[in-house]
C-alpha cells in the first residue's frame, strides 16, 4: 500500500465539511447576538458563545460534534425567537 502524500494534519472531506458547518453556526450565532439591544447582554452572550466554541474546539468524536452542532442550532433558533418576540 502506498503512503499518503498528504501531511498528517490534513482534514478528510467529512472533517472539512463538519468544520464548515461549525464555522457557519458560529457566524450565525454572532450575527444573531449583534441584534441584542442591551449592550451588557450582547457582551455576555458574545463571551458565552466564544467560550463554548473554544471549550469544545478539541472535540474529535464525530457523534459528539454532530450533537453539539444540533444543540447549537437549537440554541440559535431559541435566541432568534426571543429576539423576534422582543421586537414585536
Amino acid at each position: 500500500m502506498a503512503a499518503s502524500r498528504l501531511p498528517p494534519a490534513t482534514l478528510t472531506l467529512k472533517q472539512f465539511l463538519r468544520r464548515q458547518q461549525v464555522l457557519l453556526l458560529y457566524r450565525r450565532i454572532l450575527q444573531a447576538i449583534r441584534q441584542v439591544p442591551n449592550d451588557s447582554d450582547r457582551k455576555y452572550l458574545k463571551d458565552w458563545a466564544r467560550e463554548e466554541f473554544k471549550r469544545n474546539k478539541s472535540a474529535t468524536e464525530e457523534d459528539t460534534i454532530r450533537m453539539m452542532i444540533t444543540q447549537g442550532n437549537m440554541q440559535l433558533k431559541e435566541l432568534e425567537k426571543t429576539l423576534a418576540l422582543a421586537k414585536a
